[in-house]
């Protein structure tokens, strides 16, 4: 009888090693066919809105003095440092290249200009060549400045596992954001519930997740941008 169950167990082997092959190759298929996705849209997008940016650009100059675009040093996939692209919102004077200091509502050091681009997240298209380049994805987490806080904190200190959210690329948008989960983190439960929705994502994807994110976000946009 235990000679039947070894043989049992061992032909439930080469099944298993099968399945996580499946499973691996599947996971491989989909992240192939994310990036063609990514370029495809990005590509498109960034050729049917170039009249919207030369007009964006025209009206931050008007507004203020300093450059169009707002460099910042962000988190990539596998902690590896990108510079992410926006238009600036911000008096030039008063920007925080570090990110460290959170925008919060009514922020003094908003320009008028960049409280329309807020609220219409408009502020966030340059990030399409961002997609097109390679460093950042339309959907996953939302890339964090380097050395940014919440409630206080780094968020690798209030958050041991916060690095996990980097394990795939960052993206303009993401689980969190379609939940709600935006603004300043200025609690710990909103910076775990954040991170918690991230890493979720990181464990969990496939390209329904990204659609139904997608259709999720395009939904709260057309409701009104929440943004500030």
């Amino acid at each position: 009888m235990s000679a039947i169950v070894t043989v049992g167990e061992d032909a439930r082997v080469p099944d298993s090693l099968a399945l996580q092959h499946d499973r691996t190759a599947s996971a491989a298929w989909q992240r192939g066919l994310k990036r063609a996705v990514d370029v495809t849209i990005a590509g498109i997008a960034l050729t049917i809105l170039l009249p919207l940016f030369v007009v964006v650009a025209i009206a931050i100059k008007v507004n203020s003095r300093g450059p169009v675009l707002f460099r910042q040093k962000r988190w990539g996939k596998d902690k590896s440092i990108i510079v992410v692209l926006k238009f600036r919102t911000m008096e030039t004077d008063l920007c925080d290249p570090s990110g460290v200091t959170q925008t919060v509502k009514n922020d003094p050091r908003v320009t008028r200009i960049g409280r329309v681009l807020r609220k219409a997240n408009i502020d966030e298209l340059p990030q399409l060549w961002n997609v097109l380049c390679g460093d950042m994805s339309l959907v996953g987490p939302r890339c964090h400045a380097v050395g940014m806080k919440a409630a206080g904190k780094l968020y690798e200190e209030l958050v041991p596992e916060y690095h996990l959210r980097h394990g795939v690329r960052p993206g303009i948008t993401g689980l969190a954001q379609m939940r709600g989960l935006r603004g300043p983190t200025d609690t710990s439960y909103k910076a775990r519930a954040r991170v918690n929705a991230d890493i979720y994502y990181v464990k969990n994807f496939s390209l329904l997740l990204d659609l139904k994110i997608i259709a999720g976000t395009v939904r709260n946009e057309l409701f009104g941008g929440t943004g500030f």
